[in-house]
């Protein structure tokens, strides 16, 4: 058995009616990581994620977290994960501080080991600890549901659009919460629609895209895939007309004397740019460029697997 947090192998799908969700995918989640699982919606995620839940069967394959397959070892592995799922539910005539302390007594948490009031603090929403739920704001119950999975102490944390709809600021802070998580040893898996989150938190991400995985690398790797490139050059005058090349992908005028020229890394360089620029007559007053993120390459990906 693979010593990964999750470890997923040829899973498959199908619901009755013949939907496909999942077909034969297989990926492990380092152990200590924060895991980006994305895809469009519909492309399999919350079908994979139910299933680790024990809330879906799976049609084929196999799966276990913390080394517990969960159809053999299905107590341990349940035990084993604390999921936030996309709906905020719990019941709205509970204190918060209630709420974890059912949740604790749900997974056999002795009372002398619960921490309720440590995991409120932890959101901050220790003051809010005998409030009734349905009083407290959107943002506010989305924190107390990553409060309710933690209240067993798991290693493995599955985040499942945590940060829907919520603010900045508390997106911030949530984010300050799970690093800190991350740092005391939970391994984290987050599911996300903000590419920049994911590429700013994750160390590894996996996309999914009509129930097959398209891809699963290091973040850093996946960004450095980026075939374009942009550079925006400010010229010393007005421009009467682009410049036209075979190898840019495309060229547009911004503004009287800005040009923004998006090119192929691999058929040409900011070299070709100048030089194309200065032999229509111009010179080269600024230069910008914006490299490839993570939203690039998702886009290149999943419309390369629709194709």
């Amino acid at each position: 058995m693979t010593d990964a947090a999750i470890a997923i192998d040829q899973l498959s799908k199908t619901y009755e009616g013949g939907k496909q969700a999942l077909d034969n995918v297989s990926f492990e989640v380092p152990r200590g990581s924060i895991f980006g699982l994305l895809g469009p919606n519909g492309a399999g995620k919350s079908t994979l994620i139910n299933i680790l839940a024990g809330l879906v069967n799976k049609t084929s394959g196999s799966a276990a977290i913390w080394g517990f397959d969960i159809d053999r070892n299905p107590r341990n592995s349940k035990a084993s994960i604390g999921i936030v799922n996309q709906e905020i539910l719990f019941d709205p005539f509970f204190t918060p501080y209630e709420t974890l302390e059912i949740q604790a007594g749900l997974y056999g948490v002795p009372r002398a080991k619960r921490r309720s009031m440590e995991l409120l603090r932890a959101v901050h929403l220790d003051d809010k600890a005998n409030a009734y739920a349905r009083t407290l704001s959107g943002g506010m119950k989305r924190r107390l549901m990553v409060a309710k999975a933690m209240v067993h102490a798991p290693p493995v944390l599955v985040l499942d659009e945590p940060t829907a709809g919520v603010d900045i600021e508390l997106r911030q802070q949530l984010w300050s919460y799970v690093r800190g998580l991350n740092q005391a040893g939970v391994t984290v898996v987050l599911t996300t629609h903000y590419l920049e989150e994911a590429e700013e938190l994750c160390d590894r991400i996996a996309i999914i895209n009509h129930g097959r995985l398209i891809a699963n690398e290091p973040t850093r790797t996946l960004v450095g895939k980026a075939k374009e490139k942009l550079v925006e050059v400010t010229v010393d005058r007005d421009v009467a007309e682009a410049p036209a090349s075979l190898r840019f992908e495309k060229v547009e005028l911004k503004g009287d004397r800005v040009l923004a020229i998006t090119y192929a890394k691999d058929q040409a360089n900011a070299g070709d740019v100048f030089a194309a620029v200065q032999a229509q007559g111009y010179g080269i007053i600024d230069v910008s460029t914006r490299e490839a993120d993570l939203e690039d390459v998702f886009l290149s990906l999943t419309r390369a697997a629709n194709a």
